[in-house]
């Protein structure tokens, strides 16, 4: 069983802030949204099926997310809350269903069981989503590999920020990869200099931890 590795996705501010009372504190990023949505779902083409990515987040990230659009489709959604039940269901999980584990490391070892399970690879990459507290736990675990971060080059009202600076094009023990590695590893057309969506400007990024 081969643990993945953690990429982190998440859209920020110019002062790297991310939510507001538990909503984002933009609106209107419809192209954003869709970018996450194609990113987070699609697999690496050298992924033999059935395959799923799966994205690991926080209970009230989960309970952000609109009803009528959880869980997150075609994807294996993971929730970590203290609230989790202490065993976690067979996986691989029933369909439609979110998964609640206690931990960022029990998150991945479901992950990685998932994917063992259906023929080696129901977990393609796996995706960390939010809050700040799992982004923080994500980012000292060992297996974080790369921040794929959504720059907003504006500042809105923000009670919670992302913890890592990747403000001014560096941040120690990390490395912003060139826009034809973004592309190579997405596998999305990315604009150069970054594009504006309802009067706000944001620009597409990929950072790697140095090894």
């Amino acid at each position: 069983m081969t643990t993945p590795e953690l990429t982190l996705i998440v859209a920020a501010t110019r002062s790297m802030g991310i939510g507001f009372q538990g909503t984002m504190p933009w609106k209107g990023l419809k192209r954003e949204m869709q970018y996450f949505a194609r990113v987070t779902t699609r697999v690496p083409t050298s992924s033999q099926p059935p395959i799923q990515n799966a994205v690991i987040m926080g209970r009230k990230t989960w309970d952000s997310i609109p009803p009528k659009f959880r869980p997150l489709k075609n994807r294996l959604n993971i929730v970590i809350t203290r609230s989790a039940p202490a065993n976690p269901p067979p996986s691989p999980p029933p369909a439609d269903a979110e998964v609640r584990v206690p931990s960022v490391e029990a998150a991945l070892k479901y992950a990685a069981e998932a994917s063992s399970s259906n023929g080696g690879g129901t977990a393609a990459r796996v995706f960390v989503m939010g809050g700040a507290q799992i982004y923080e736990a994500a980012l000292t675990h060992p297996l974080a590999k790369r921040v794929l971060l959504t720059s907003i080059d504006s500042e809105f009202e923000c009670d919670t920020w992302f913890p890592l600076d990747l403000t001014g094009g560096k941040a120690e023990g990390w490395e912003r990869k060139s826009k034809e590695e973004l592309q190579a590893w997405t596998g999305e057309e990315i604009d150069e200099g970054g594009q504006e969506e309802a009067g706000v400007k944001y620009e597409f990024q990929m950072w790697e931890k140095k090894d």
